[in-house]
């Protein structure tokens, strides 16, 4: 059979298509919606013309298809094949990441929606997860247009779904998986989150990388599944982002643009890709104060940090009999990121995504260090609670965040953390 070049819509025929809101979803047009989560609840304001209603899925994902190109050439049979591979690596993740984190949460933990799919529907995922991520921080804006010139309103949701869909055809194209846990709020995909694998690009580099498929695409799904863990070991992970956005919300200008709000939702996502944003100097310089809005873009910074370098390591310490060329597979990745095309690298920076490499690179090493000196059982106390988060600081001195979290009855204890001495 000739292979083909697999379109977005061959694509969802395979994999899946992107569920509509939940029927018993809340999904109001005015006053508040309140999404109850184990750590507390996160409210989603809404108005009679919310963000929800401005950026349109479908409106996103046209764009998408129409900027991105669909993927790897591939025979119909072939591709089959790959999906119920990485379907089957997803699945096998699961007690792998049980077995090396330790976390009694991560025990069959099966609650997230799979969803093996291509870049256009990885981009309408994306577009309705930012429904709810987007909300806080272009209410104010959104807010004074409506009171301006109502009618403007359709202008600005077509501006809308214009930029953000430029911006996810981009990094449609590298993104490899993703664990996302905030549509759900809006009433798509299941409680526990979805869990993304991107298989046109899995596909494109494995071949790439000319590593063993089945190994890249078990190594892959490792780093997803650790961060559904670690939302699941930290109930109160998906609150604490989302509070984190509404505050950087009502600290920025209401001038801010779409982009610069994409890079702030993008900050309390977990992606598997060459670069990704986020948090930085980029949405200090936006605020009205300054110095809430670094302290807000630097925690937000550190727990990043450390989702990501979590996953890093719990993905490179699976078992050689378990992913014999994992080592191979590391080399190779890291080396790919570091030799870019020119054009791919201006992207990047244009769109403010080339400090991703050094948030895995600094947090790998923070968790790698701790558990290297106290075990990983030990370092789980990070999940215990918020406040035994790493600091940006932390985040490069793990033995001062081990003094804080781990020495109980310290004296420097709160001081650390509050900044008030230096590690």
């Amino acid at each position: 059979m000739r292979p083909l070049q697999i379109s977005a819509p061959a694509y969802a025929r395979v994999f899946f298509t992107v569920s509509r809101p939940r029927k018993h979803a809340r999904r109001e047009t005015a006053g508040t919606s309140t999404a109850a989560t184990s750590g507390g609840n996160y409210t989603v304001h809404m108005s009679e013309n919310s963000i929800q209603d401005l950026l349109n899925p479908e409106a996103v994902t046209k764009i998408v298809g129409t900027l991105a190109p669909a993927g790897p050439r591939i025979a119909p049979d072939k591709m089959r094949q790959a999906v119920e591979s990485i379907r089957a690596a997803a699945e096998a993740s699961v007690d792998h990441v049980h077995r090396i984190t330790g976390l009694e949460a991560a025990h069959n933990l099966r609650d997230s929606q799979v969803l093996v799919t291509d870049r256009s529907t990885w981009a309408k995922a994306n577009a309705q997860a930012f429904s709810v991520m987007l909300e806080p921080v272009l209410r104010a804006p959104l807010e004074k247009i409506r009171q301006k010139n109502p009618a403007a309103l359709s202008i600005t949701g077509y501006g809308i779904a214009t930029e953000v869909g430029s911006i996810l055809a981009y990094l449609s194209t590298r993104v490899l998986g993703q664990y996302e846990p905030y549509a759900a709020l809006a009433g798509y995909g299941a409680a526990g989150g979805r869990l993304m694998l991107v298989a046109p690009n899995i596909l494109a580099v494995e071949k790439e990388l000319n590593v063993e498929p089945e190994d890249f695409r078990l190594w892959v799904c490792l780093h997803e599944q650790t961060h559904r863990v670690q939302f699941a070991a930290a109930p109160w992970l998906r609150d604490y982002f989302l509070n984190k956005i509404a505050q950087l919300g009502d600290s920025v200008s209401t001038g801010l643009s779409i982009k610069d709000a994409l890079v702030a939702s993008k900050g309390a996502r977990t992606d598997e890709a060459d670069n990704e944003p986020q948090i930085g100097e980029q949405l200090a310089a936006l605020a009205k104060t300054p110095a809430r809005a670094k302290q807000i873009a630097s925690e937000i910074t550190a727990v990043m940090s450390l989702l990501e370098g979590h996953a890093n390591v719990i993905m490179d310490a699976v078992d050689a009999e378990i992913v014999p060329t994992v080592k191979t597979i590391r080399r190779r990745f890291n080396r790919r990121s570091e030799t870019q095309k020119l054009v791919t690298r201006l992207i990047s920076r244009l769109l403010g995504l080339h400090r991703k490499a050094a948030q895995y690179r600094d947090g790998q090493k923070f968790v790698q260090h701790i558990v290297d000196a106290v075990g990983m059982e030990r370092f789980n106390t990070v999940w215990e609670r918020p406040e035994n988060l790493p600091t940006e600081r932390e985040i490069h001195n793990p033995d001062a965040w081990m003094k804080r979290v781990l020495d109980e009855g310290s004296e420097v204890t709160d001081m650390v953390k509050h900044g008030e001495i230096t590690e």
